[in-house]
């Protein structure tokens, strides 16, 4: 009974946290743009690149070892040159110094550790990519929030636009969308080092590499799975032809 009591008071609470965010969600009328994923080496090493200069800092990754980015066709010394920020070795996790209690002060929750973050980021909406691409590429200008910035898909949040000197800076038009909810029109008033096609191009490698951290082995395991699907199947055509064999004879 006392458990019973104790979940209930978890389930109770956990609602309660969530629901001013839940509501602010509906609020807006957000399509999610599709990603495009890409497992090509070098739309994976350019995230990497992007990961370690831009995400770092505060994020970590920290079920990821700086050594299985060889796995995406990065040499030992590649990583240790040009990648290996946080560690002494390229065996070490993909940590960072900051405490949780440090960026619960400094941005209002801590940063989200981003190892499988593309993988807790799914919903019906779209997947996590999919959330991912479009947040990343949401950012607009908001003198009224501390940072300066907010997200078109994350209202209020408490993360900075650490990619605006690649995209400019976006401004907001906000409109009724007809259906009792907020309609959001970006304008990008102060263009960036990239052009919109060259900074969606650097997102989606980005995103692509989160994809990649939150299962490194899966185009492996696509292999074996390939290979195992291929060997039951010629397993299957010498089963049914043993079977044939055997009951030939048998009325």
């Amino acid at each position: 009974m006392k458990m019973r009591v104790i979940n209930f008071v978890k389930r109770a609470a956990a609602v309660l946290l969530f629901a001013p965010a839940l509501t602010l969600a509906a609020d807006v009328s957000v399509n999610l743009d599709k990603a495009p994923v890409s497992t090509e080496p070098a739309a994976l090493q350019h995230g990497a690149k992007l990961f370690v200069n831009y995400c770092l800092n505060c994020h970590g990754a920290s079920y990821v070892r700086y050594n299985q980015l060889e796995n995406i066709g990065l040499s030992e010394q590649m990583i240790r040159d040009n990648l290996l920020f946080t560690g002494e070795k390229v065996g070490d996790l993909m940590k960072i110094s900051m405490s949780r209690a440090d960026g619960t002060t400094w941005f209002g929750a801590a940063p989200p550790d981003l190892s499988v973050i593309a993988r807790s980021r799914a919903s019906g909406d779209g997947s996590g990519a999919d959330w991912l691409y479009t947040y990343l590429r949401q950012f607009y200008r908001d003198p009224e929030r501390p940072t300066g910035w907010n997200n078109v898909i994350f209202e209020n949040v408490g993360m900075p636009h650490v990619l605006w000197e690649l995209q400019g800076e976006q401004v907001a038009k906000v409109s009724d969308d007809g259906h009792g909810g907020k309609h959001v029109e970006l304008t990008l008033a102060k263009p960036g080092k990239l052009s919109v096609e060259e900074y969606d191009k650097a997102v989606a490698d980005l995103v692509s590499f989160l994809v990649w951290m939150g299962e490194p082995v899966a185009e492996k395991r696509k292999a074996i799975g390939t290979v195992v699907l291929i060997f039951l199947a010629g397993f299957f055509v010498l089963a049914y032809a043993l079977k044939k064999n055997y009951w030939k004879d048998i009325h």
